[in-house]
């Protein structure tokens, strides 16, 4: 009965989020091109609060604690696991104001109103999954960037989202690379349950009512360890240790 209700809720869906990407598209362009940086994401912050609200006709809710007080002004490298396309509007709305940046694939940047446009122009980075040495590159440059202006950069060390909410073992390298050249950023490892659930009949029906939370755990300064591995075999364990089975 709950999958037959998906159908129609799924159209619906669609609907709102589409029309959602197509208006906020120009009022992104508009206040990159006008008002500069700051005006485009504020933008960009309210194009992810719309996207939640989207998300709640399929009676999606969200929650997202954090017990620990992140000062603004300070570079993030924010791991976590990976769930779904929509682990995404969250942490951009609720870190808002530590200017949440992405690692995406170069395929993203191009196709899809206002999401390619944001990737292009908002301070992210755009991989090719299939070039080894210039992905590399790129995240360096990415960490420097994230480092200069005290943002945050998000990292998704599984490398592919679970379709179950299984997590997988994280790949060391990317993570390695942005803590090497962002070596003053605070690691903030974070847990996402349940938003798997969005997709768990695939993409068409969505999955109704599906409560993706959120849970921040202690931020660890990057520079007080010297071996990385260790930090991030750390973090990999905070984020794990949380995830719901």
């Amino acid at each position: 009965m709950q999958k037959l209700l998906a159908y129609p809720l799924t159209v619906l869906y669609f609907i709102c989020f589409g029309l959602t990407l197509v208006i906020f598209h120009p009022i992104q362009w508009f206040c990159k091109n006008v008002f500069g940086y700051q005006a485009h994401k504020i933008s960009v912050d309210w194009l992810q609060f719309f996207i939640m609200r989207s998300l709640n006709v399929l009676g999606t809710t969200f929650s997202f604690t954090n017990p620990y007080k992140i000062e603004k002004g300070v570079p993030l490298i924010i791991v976590t696991n990976h769930q779904s396309m929509y682990d995404i509007p969250p942490l951009i709305w609720y870190l808002r104001k530590h200017h949440v940046k992405f690692i995406s694939k170069k395929e993203l940047g191009k196709g899809i109103p206002s999401v390619s446009y944001n990737l292009r122009h908002g301070g992210s980075v755009l991989i090719d999954r299939k070039d080894a040495l210039g992905s590399i590159k790129a995240i360096e440059n990415f960490a420097k960037r994230i480092e200069n202006n005290k943002w945050a950069a998000v990292i998704f060390p599984e490398g592919t989202r679970s379709r179950d909410g299984k997590p997988k073992p994280f790949k060391t390298k990317g993570l390695l690379t942005m803590i090497k050249h962002a070596p003053n950023a605070l690691i903030v490892p974070i847990t996402i349950n349940n938003s798997w659930k969005t997709l768990k009949y695939g993409k068409f029906p969505m999955g109704l009512g599906a409560r993706i939370s959120f849970l921040v755990h202690k931020p660890i300064q990057a520079n007080h360890y010297e071996d990385k591995l260790e930090l991030i075999s750390i973090v990999e364990a905070q984020v794990k240790s949380s995830i719901e089975q």
